[in-house]
C-alpha cells in the first residue's frame, strides 16, 4: 500500500541524475582536499630544508670572516707548537681533550719555558722573575711548581722553599713523578734543618732561663715585651692603636681620643687574658681543658662582647676560603681537640711544634663568633710559657705572612706555619738576649730602629 500521491517516471530519472552529480562533486572535493594537504606538507618540508641550508651557509660565512688573518700579521701563540715542549722538556700532565687551557695557564707555561732557557744560560735573577711570574699566573700547576722548586734548590740553595713547592705540586697531582722524586730527596734534608732550628731555639731559651729573675734588665725587658705582645696581637686583628697608646691604656685605663671603644676594649681584654694565664694556668701542672680555653676567651672578648664571650658560636661563619664547622659540630670537635692536647703524642712533641699545632687546630675549628685568633695565640703562648719560653710576639707587620702560612696549613702542609712560629719564637728570644746583654740595665728601645737589632723584624 502506497501512501501519498505517486510521482511520475521522469521525476525518478531526474533524481538519479542529481544524485550522480552530487556523488561526483563530493569525490572531486575529496581529491582536491588531499592534493591541497599534500601541497601544504611539501611546502612546509621545503621551507624547513631551505632554512637549514641558509643557517649553515650563514655560519660558514661568519666563521670564515672571523678566522681570516691578513698575511702580514704575526699570529700570537700561547705555547710553542712543538710537541717536545709538552713531553720532553716540561713533562706536562695530559689534560682532558674537552678542556681548553686558559689564557693565564698558557702564558704561564710559556713563561716557564723561557725561565728554563734563561736559567740554563746562567741569568739567575731574570730566571727567578720569570718563574715567579709563571707561578703567579698558574699557582696550582704542578709542573711549574716543581720546576720552580728545582730552580730554588739548585741555584738558590733554598731547600725549604723548594720542598714546600714540591709538596704543593703533589697536593695538586699526587702521582706527579718528578715532584715525588724531588720530595723524596728533600724530605730528610728539611727534617734535619727543622731539628737544627729547634735545637738552636732551645739553646737560646736555656740562655734566657739562666738569667736571674731579679736581673733589672730582664724585668724591664719582660715588662716591655708584655706591652709589645698586646700591641702586636690586637694589631694583627686590625687595631689601629700605636704602641705608646696601647701602653697608656694598659697602665692608666684612660681613653685615647679619636679611637673607637671597641679598640680600647680589645686591648683591655687581652690584658685581662694575659694576667689570667700568668696568674693561674702557666703555674698549673695538669691537663688543658675546654673550660680553660673558654676562660681565656671570656677575658679576650669580655669587654668587647660580654654575651658571646666564653661561649661557642651559635651561627655559621666564613673565614676567607675556609668554611669552619657548623655550630652543632663544635662541641664534639672541641672534645677531640682537648683529648689531643693532653695525649702522649702531643706531649712528646717539641714545645714549639706542639704550641704551633695547638694554635692551628683551634683556629681551624673556629669555635667562637669573634676572638678566635687572639685566643689561639694565647693558648699557644700558654703552652710555650709552661715550657720555659717567653710569650711569642708575632709582629703585626707579618700579618700577611701569618695568614698565608695558615692558608698553606689549610691546604695540607702545616710545616711552613710551624716554621713561622719557630721563627717568631727565636726572634722573641733574641729580643730578650739583646736586652739583657747589650744594654745591661738600660730599657731597650724596642720601638725604634729595631731593624739593626732584629734583622728583618721591624716593629
Amino acid at each position: 500500500m502506497v501512501c501519498g500521491p505517486s510521482l511520475p517516471h521522469n521525476h525518478y530519472r531526474f533524481s538519479e541524475q542529481l544524485e550522480c552529480l552530487s556523488a561526483k562533486f563530493r569525490l572531486n572535493i575529496r581529491d582536491n582536499g588531499i592534493m591541497l594537504k599534500l601541497t601544504f606538507f611539501l611546502t612546509f618540508i621545503f621551507g624547513i630544508l631551505f632554512s637549514i641550508v641558509l643557517h649553515k651557509l650563514s655560519i660558514y660565512l661568519t666563521t670564515d670572516s672571523v678566522r681570516y688573518v691578513p698575511p702580514d700579521t704575526k699570529v700570537f701563540t700561547l705555547i710553542p707548537f712543538e710537541s717536545s715542549v709538552h713531553n720532553d722538556i716540561l713533562d706536562i700532565a695530559p689534560r682532558p681533550s674537552d678542556v681548553e687551557p686558559s689564557y693565564s695557564e698558557g702564558e704561564a707555561v710559556a713563561s716557564l719555558q723561557i725561565a728554563l732557557e734563561v736559567w740554563k744560560s746562567g741569568r739567575l735573577d731574570k730566571a727567578k722573575k720569570l718563574f715567579e711570574h709563571a707561578v703567579t699566573l698558574a699557582p696550582k700547576c704542578p709542573d711549574i711548581l716543581t720546576y720552580y722548586g728545582e730552580f730554588l734548590e739548585e741555584s738558590q740553595n733554598d731547600i725549604l722553599a723548594a720542598d714546600q713547592l714540591y709538596f704543593k705540586a703533589l697536593v695538586q697531582s699526587p702521582n706527579h713523578r718528578r715532584a715525588i722524586t724531588n720530595r723524596q730527596r728533600t724530605a730528610s734534608l728539611v727534617e734535619e734543618i727543622d731539628r737544627t732550628t729547634l735545637r738552636r731555639i732551645d739553646k737560646k731559651r736555656d740562655h734566657v732561663a739562666s738569667i736571674p729573675d731579679s736581673d733589672p734588665a730582664l724585668q724591664k725587658a719582660k715588662k716591655e715585651s708584655y706591652f709589645q705582645h698586646i700591641y702586636h696581637t690586637v694589631g694583627i686583628e686590625g687595631n689601629s692603636m700605636t704602641l705608646s697608646q696601647t701602653r697608656s691604656i694598659v697602665e692608666t685605663r684612660m681613653a685615647i681620643g679619636g679611637k673607637s671603644i671597641a679598640e680600647h676594649n680589645e686591648i683591655l681584654g687581652l690584658d685581662a687574658a694575659l694576667k689570667y694565664i700568668n696568674a693561674t694556668l702557666i703555674k698549673r701542672l695538669g691537663k688543658i681543658s675546654i673550660d680553660d680555653i673558654l676562660e681565656i676567651h671570656q677575658r679576650v672578648l669580655g669587654f668587647v662582647d660580654p654575651i658571646e664571650s666564653g661561649a661557642f658560636r651559635r651561627t655559621q661563619v666564613f673565614v676567607g676560603g675556609h668554611i669552619p664547622p657548623t655550630p652543632h659540630h663544635i662541641p664534639p670537635l672541641m672534645e677531640e681537640f682537648a683529648e689531643w692536647l693532653n695525649s702522649d703524642q702531643a706531649l712528646r712533641m717539641h714545645p714549639v711544634r706542639y704550641a704551633a699545632l695547638a694554635h692551628y687546630k683551634l683556629v681551624h675549628i673556629h669555635p667562637f663568633t669573634d676572638g678566635n685568633g687572639r685566643t689561639s695565640r694565647l693558648l699557644m703562648n700558654m703552652i710555650l710559657m709552661q715550657a720555659g719560653y717567653p710569650p711569642v710576639i708575632i709582629p703585626k707587620q707579618e700579618r700577611h705572612k701569618y695568614y698565608q702560612m695558615l692558608e698553606l696549613a689549610n691546604e695540607g702542609d702545616i710545616r711552613p706555619f710551624i716554621r713561622f712560629i719557630a721563627e717568631c719564637t727565636e726572634q722573641t728570644l733574641n729580643l730578650f738576649i739583646w736586652a739583657t746583654t747589650e744594654f745591661g740595665t738600660t730599657v731597650p728601645a724596642l720601638d725604634v730602629d729595631v731593624k739593626t737589632i732584629m734583622g728583618s723584624w721591624v716593629i
